[in-house]
């Protein structure tokens, strides 16, 4: 699998742009805003846009899944169901922090712990993940030994949990539970910052020991 990190909005949120070497089709993982740049940087790259995954329901992460989807025809799959309360107030949400009108949606596809979703010819597991919000999925790539994690966890933190139905036990929990066993070898690009490894985190993370 190949990916290109691409942060987006004033938040500097992580959109992922992932794709399948050998089909070229790709997907975008949480495009919070910035559209247009996504879809230029997947035409630079000759990849063919078929779906939008999304993480979970925080306005910065999905705020801008509905234009892309609409102007590319192309469906959304995720978040948990969980999630369904964030993204009906997406647009209250991104008129308080100042962000561009947005809109609501429900995506074509809701996911769960264990299902598996395809980007042309490789697959990727999802992990329900709540604490940062209820409805919080991964998406682990296991042949690359690679996972996108949203807002779960950072290099040297973890998600805030001040947020509506946030829960810092219960996110402990998904990161001791759901991520450490994928192996300390595995690589994480998170919501926002830089890149690590579930090892590094595990031995150094102060908010982990």
């Amino acid at each position: 699998m190949n990916y290109r990190v691409i942060p987006v909005t004033s938040y500097a949120q992580n959109a992922s742009l992932i794709s399948c070497p050998s089909s070229k089709r790709a997907a975008v993982i949480d495009p919070g805003g910035d559209i247009q740049r996504i879809i230029r940087l997947a035409e630079q790259d000759g990849l063919h846009l078929e779906k939008i995954l999304i993480t979970h329901g925080h306005f910065d992460h999905c705020g801008a899944a509905l234009d892309l989807a609409e102007q590319l025809a192309i469906p959304i799959e995720g978040p948990h169901p969980d999630d369904e309360f964030l993204l009906r107030s997406l647009p209250e949400w991104a008129a308080m922090a100042g962000f561009p009108p947005t809109r609501s949606f429900s995506p074509q596809r809701w996911l769960m712990q264990g299902d598996r979703v395809s980007v042309g010819n490789i697959e990727l597991q999802v992990l329900h993940c709540p604490g940062h919000t209820p409805g919080h999925i991964v998406f682990y790539q296991p042949d690359s030994a690679l996972a996108f994690v949203g807002d779960v966890l950072f290099q040297g933190s973890i998600g805030r949990t001040d947020f509506p139905r946030g829960n810092q036990a219960e996110l402990l929990r998904s990161i001791k539970q759901r991520l450490f066993p994928l192996g300390d070898e595995v690589r994480f690009v998170p919501g926002h910052g830089a890149e690590s490894s579930i090892g590094e985190e595990r031995r150094h993370n102060p908010f982990l020991n």
